[in-house]
């Protein structure tokens, strides 16, 4: 079988394998789609923290069951499944404590593990979840909107509230419209325009306000002063990150759901006296991964995917995935292309 292995930062190489044999409580399953998020494209510019190489990128998949034991979730060979890429110990604190999402023995797929550009994988079976009734596209866009379903119930968001949400990408559009879906008001920061006008027209966020010297000033008035009490950041940049209490209000919860590498500043008597909650959000529970299922009717899939190609073509075609300048939100990458 065919797969593609980052090499090196900078090189990926298309190869052939034996299939995976699977072992008791795993699942063959073939790989239909696989989505690109930031962490690949991260894996591939060098810079993505606590990275080895070579490495199978890929932790964004749509599958099918090719064998199966008999298992409680009544999954049988044909059927569709979404994949929880987070493989968990279930032993240490945090699996004991119900937070499979930061087990200290975390193995994330593509990551630490070789993940799903390849065109079958072996995984446990526990961590499949059956998607007949989905599309490819959308069963390989769950996982990154699973993001930020955690991030929204990690903050407790209830219908009525203003949010603001930092950082247009796939994560931060997905707070967005999953904000919007259990009723809040949202308010999309950011520097990109084209981004910014996507989360607007094809969200349809309340509002939308350009990052700057003015963004403060311009989240009060749609407030009428009040800021937002809950403020996620989703774009990982240090800058970013450093301002989000800004737009907090008194009282408010200040949700980190994107990652920077270095350490982070604030000046303590600001974020005191606003008795600032601040809560980091990471990766995504079962539960998060069955709200998205749920509730994915009513996503824009169809131009939240804005770049699909076969496997094939995609070493030629990722340099392009890397530049705002092609108006990437997500893109996908075909693996079944011969069925």
């Amino acid at each position: 079988m065919k797969y593609i292995v980052c090499e090196r930062p900078g090189e990926f190489i298309l190869k052939e394998k034996e299939p995976p044999v699977r072992k008791k409580n795993e699942a063959l399953l073939q790989i239909n789609k696989v989505g690109i998020c930031g962490t690949d494209l991260h894996a591939y510019g060098g810079n993505q923290a606590f990275f080895t190489y070579p490495r199978i990128l890929g932790h964004e998949l749509a599958a099918t069951v090719l064998e199966i034991d008999d298992n409680a979730k009544g999954i049988k060979a044909g059927d569709k499944v979404v994949i929880m890429p987070y493989l968990s110990c279930g032993k240490c604190v945090a699996c004991r404590n119900g937070k499979p999402n930061c087990c200290t023995n975390l193995t994330v797929l593509g990551v630490h593990g070789d993940g799903g550009m390849q065109e079958q994988i072996t995984l446990p079976t526990e961590v499949l979840l059956p998607a007949n009734h989905l599309s490819d596209d959308e069963m390989a866009i769950v996982e990154p909107l699973a993001i930020g379903a955690h991030a929204l119930r990690r903050a407790n968001i209830v219908s009525g509230e203003t949010i603001a949400v930092i950082g247009c990408g796939p994560i931060g559009i997905g707070i967005m419209k999953l904000a919007q879906i259990a009723g809040a008001k949202v308010i999309a920061i950011d520097m990109n325009e084209q981004r910014l006008l996507y989360a607007k027209d094809k969200i349809g966020v309340d509002h939308v306000v350009r990052a700057g010297d003015k963004a403060v000033e311009e989240v009060e008035e749609i407030t009428q002063g009040d800021l937002c009490t809950a403020v996620f950041d989703a774009s990982g940049n240090k800058y970013a990150i450093e301002a989000g209490p800004e737009y907090m209000s008194h009282g408010g919860r200040f949700i980190l759901v994107g990652l920077s590498k270095g350490e982070l500043t604030y000046a303590h008597p600001k974020v005191h006296a606003k008795e600032m909650t601040l809560l980091c959000s990471r990766n995504a529970t079962t539960e998060d991964f069955e709200h998205v299922i749920s509730v994915l009717d009513q996503f824009p899939t169809e131009s939240f995917i804005t770049h699909n190609v076969p496997f094939t073509e995609m070493i030629e075609h990722f340099d392009s995935w890397l530049k705002p300048e092609t108006g990437v939100i997500k893109a996908t990458v075909d693996f079944n292309i011969l069925n």
